[in-house]
This record gives C-alpha cells, structure tokens and sequence, in this order.
C-alpha cells in the first residue's frame, strides 16, 4: 500500500478522497489549516470521521509554512501527493486577495518544493474550471486557451497549472491537474449553492438567484470526482515533460433554476427565489469536455443531478438532526 499526502484533508474533496483511501488500507497522512472561511465545527467533524482509522494521520498545518512542509516531507517519503488545500470560493477573492496568494500560490510552490527534494511517484493536484474564465467555446477542452481569467482565484489555479507544468519540466517530475466543474454532495461547503438553497429554503428565506437563473454548471457528484482522483493517481504521465491536465465534470450542464426545482421537489417546499444580476467574477456557463479522460482512464462522471441532489439532502437532514 503507498503512503499518500492528501492536503486539505478537512476540507470538502480532501475528507471524501482520505475516506476512500484508508478503507482502501493506504496509508493517508492529512494537513489543514482549518481557517474559518466557512465554519470550523464542519471541518472538525470530518475529521473525526477520518480519524477512526489507524491508518489516518492528521497534522495542523499551514501550506505557506515553508519549514514545516519541508520537514514533513523529510520525515514522512510520501508515495504519491495529492493537493486539495487551496482557498477556495471565486466571490471571497474579491474581498481577500492575500489569503489566496498565500494558500494557492506560495502554499503550492511548497509542495511542488517538496516533491523536488523528496520525489515522489506522482504528484495529483486541484485545480478548477474557473481558469476557463471568459472562454465562449463549450464544452471546455483542455486545449483551449485560458488565458482570460475573470478571478484572482482562478489566476491562481493557473499559475498552479504552470508552475506544475515548469517543475515537471525542469525536475521531472510526474504531475496531473484535475480541473473540477463545480463538485457537490454530501459534507459538502457551506459557501456553496446547493448548501446555502437547501438551509435557506428549509428556513423560509429567500435564495439569491444570480443572473437571473441563467446560469449553467456542470455539477459534479462528489463520488464520481473522487473516483476520477483515485483513477488519476494511478496513471502517471510519462510524457516529456511529465505532466497532463484533465477535465472533471459531468458533461451535462445544469441550468441554475433547475436545480433549484429539483432541490424544491426532494426538499417539499417551495423556493422564495429574489432574482438578481450577475455577480463580479462568475461566468454564465461551465461544461467540461471529458474526452481525455474517458481515453485515458476509462472513466467518466455519471451521477445525475436529481440523484446527487437527494443525497446531499439526505446528508444535511441527518447531520443538521432536521427531520
């Protein structure tokens, strides 16, 4: 069994993928730095989840603190590396553009910094559709241009791509990009839409409905990413130099008021919906084109939206005790 860091193991994607390698017997050492961008007592209770496997080991951890990533990647020779931490969310990038050159910029600069000094056989790290930015071609391919990013948060998941992309140039080493479309499901982040529609809609508020509900997203079932991940890691690129991006998505956009209908028809209540226009740094549409993926791995997302949208509330009635 390898020995895998997984960073941001309390966070959304990074607790669903430890899950699944420790029950698969992989050693999984997890950091975070449980900030407070959305709330803590979450991400602790993912935790506990992990932490009922002998097999899991968590450490408190900064990714921008240089000297501690380098000495656990000392200590502990790392297999393969997956990198989840990031700070997330397109809109608080706005607000708080330091945090994201700190989490995603020097954060990622450390890991790839460590993957140097202590190699390891692949390095798997997030990235996002968001780099797709302004692109007005769909489905969006890989081999599109994104050089038109309309977030610092997405300048920063493509900076991660080039700066894989130039250590795997200049010290070889094996390095894949998975631009996720919008995952959702159960555990999932509260700064999310389908989180913030299935609390307010429970409570009677209103929803905001940005765009005017014109939006589509190629919404994502946590189950299949992680599955896409763990299919990824695996196949390690053996190109010169060794890197590769993929899409990750469903390839079947959803428009934003029909998973709001769906969310209404599993949660049995009406939506208040207050219709707004777009926001600073969304886009109108995304839509992965997976090709790649379903040629290299065999693998493609499947889940549809009323079944993803039923777990999740499943999850949120039972871990909120709603009834």
């Amino acid at each position: 069994m390898n020995k895998i860091l997984v960073t941001g193991a309390a966070g959304f994607i990074g607790f669903h993928l430890s899950l699944s390698l420790v029950k698969q017997n992989h050693q999984v050492i997890g950091i975070d730095n449980l900030n407070d961008y959305y709330e803590v007592s979450l991400k602790k209770a993912r935790l506990q989840e992990l932490e009922q496997f002998d097999n899991f080991h968590f450490h408190f951890m900064n990714l921008h603190d240089r000297t501690a990533i380098n000495r656990l990647f000392e200590q502990e020779k790392f297999d393969l590396v997956v990198n989840l931490a990031a700070q997330a969310g397109v809109r608080y990038s706005l607000e708080n553009p330091h945090v994201y050159a700190d989490s995603n910029v020097v954060g990622f600069l450390n890991i790839l910094e460590g993957c140097r000094h202590y190699p390891v056989k692949h390095l798997v790290y997030a990235s996002s559709s968001s780099v797709y930015g302004m692109n007005t071609k769909i489905p969006f391919s890989t081999e599109d241009p994104v050089d038109r990013p309309v977030s610092l948060y997405a300048a920063t998941k493509r900076a991660n791509e080039l700066m894989a992309y130039t250590y795997s140039h200049l010290y070889n080493i094996p390095s894949t990009g998975l631009r996720f479309f919008t995952v959702y499901g159960p555990w999932g982040r509260p700064d999310m839409a389908l989180f913030l529609f299935t609390k307010a809609i429970l409570a009677e508020k209103s929803i905001p409905v940005f765009n005017y509900g014109k939006m589509q997203r190629d919404f994502t079932y946590i189950d299949d990413i992680v599955l896409g991940i763990e299919k990824v890691m695996d196949k390690i690129p053996s190109g010169v130099p060794p890197h590769k991006l993929y899409n990750i998505g469903n390839n079947q956009p959803v428009e934003l008021l029909h998973l709001i209908e769906v969310l209404e028809k599993t949660l049995g209540k009406t939506a208040v919906k207050e219709f707004l226009p777009m926001q600073p740094g969304d886009v109108l549409t995304t839509y992965a084109d997976v090709d790649d993926l379903i040629a290299d791995v065999g693998f493609s997302p499947k889940t549809p939206i009323e079944t993803g949208v039923e777990k999740f509330v499943n999850w949120y009635r039972d871990y909120y005790q709603l009834s």
